[in-house]
């Protein structure tokens, strides 16, 4: 199949398929007779096994060792396992960060009276070292 079918059957756009395949995180594209890009059915589970990862927030190094992970049938589930607690974890800390900025735009945008007055708690906040 051509690069416009594969995109359409993975869900994944040209332009990133292209990039993925530069990158080496699927396998480089056979070439019909006039230079176009051949794929085949592999490479759509390939892709939406990249989109899925994607999807939960995998990191492209992490889904590289994904994939190797996938392919290769005598691994051990903890390896799986580990990377994937990474990225929870990691997860974890970006949600607590996020809920820390929430929390403290709450406090300000609450103090701020939003008036015809220039004195402003969100701007002194902000000025703050």
């Amino acid at each position: 199949m051509n690069i416009g079918e594969l995109s359409k059957e993975s869900g994944v756009s040209t332009k990133l398929i292209r990039h993925y395949e530069g990158i080496g995180l699927i396998p480089e594209a056979g070439r019909t007779e006039n230079g176009y890009r051949s794929y085949s059915s592999d490479d759509i589970h390939y892709l939406r096994f990249i989109k899925r990862s994607r999807e939960l927030g995998f990191p492209l190094e992490d889904i590289k060792s994904l994939l190797g992970l996938w392919k290769n049938k005598s691994r051990s589930s903890k390896q799986v396992k580990l990377l994937a607690e990474k990225h929870l974890n990691e997860l974890d800390l970006k949600l607590k960060q996020l809920k820390d900025m929430s929390d403290t735009l709450k406090n300000l945008v609450k103090h701020c009276h939003g008036d015809h007055r220039p004195d402003c708690p969100i701007l002194k906040k902000l000025e703050q070292n």
